[in-house]
């Protein structure tokens, strides 16, 4: 399948904008998983959009930082759209990513996604030059310790201890072999339902939408849907 620095202000404002984005009822932080998704958002809002989203996807992450603060305080916030994230795990360093963003008490998922999309500038370079026996320990035989392994390399136990997690929290969802297979299956279904071939990609009510992966026109492709008559 085919995949596709922000100024600090535009950074903090992600995060601003998971504390803001309601004075009534906090819906960025209302948060429903299932076996494919956490949810975001009112659970009666009558349009879902849903994000295919990959940790390693830099366009992703760029995302996050122009297009989570609108989207959180005009959309989610006011309680007439949620957000359903998916996952799309393009290599190993995705899965570990992903099941350590969804480690832990559903609530902690908009945090812990903000997180790593923020802080991937940092670690996403350490990927790119590793040595061959990172590459080892990374490709070992036993997947557990493999995870384990891209977890301490590029310093993921760090941010999730800042988010309260200890290593024994984080470890214990890294060996869940079932929840690693989970999202590597929901992925290929992902691709088979949607045709998902680049990240981030968005679908409206279960619509993907053609050429949408950046903020100003899923806005505009927002605007028109929230305005058609239900």
């Amino acid at each position: 399948m085919r995949w596709k620095r922000p100024a600090k202000l535009m950074a903090l404002a992600v995060v601003g904008a998971l504390s803001v984005a309601s004075s009534n009822t906090p819906w960025h932080a209302t948060v429903e998983v299932s076996d494919r998704a956490h949810t975001v958002g009112n659970p009666e809002a009558e349009t879902k959009l849903t994000e295919f989203v990959s940790y390693t996807c830099p366009h992703c992450a760029e995302f996050a930082i122009k297009g989570d603060p609108p989207l959180q305080l005009a959309y989610i916030g006011t309680g007439k759209l949620k957000l359903e994230v998916r996952p799309v795990i393009r290599n190993s360093v995705d899965l570990v990513a992903t099941m350590l963003v969804q480690c832990g008490d559903a609530s902690k998922f908009p945090r812990n996604h903000t997180m790593f999309m923020l802080s991937q500038r940092n670690w996403l370079p350490i990927t790119q030059r590793a040595s061959q026996a990172q590459v080892a320990r990374w490709t070992a035989s036993d997947k557990a310790a493999a995870r384990r392994a891209i977890a301490n390399d590029l310093g993921f136990y760090g941010l999730m201890e800042a988010r309260g997690y200890s290593r024994v929290d984080s470890d214990k969802c890294l060996n869940d072999q079932s929840q690693a297979d989970r999202l590597e299956a929901n992925t290929d279904a992902d691709s088979a339902e949607f045709d998902v071939h680049s990240t981030p990609s968005f679908a409206i009510d279960g619509k993907l939408l053609k050429d949408v992966h950046e903020w100003t026109s899923l806005e505009t492709a927002l605007n028109s849907q929230l305005q058609e008559p239900k």
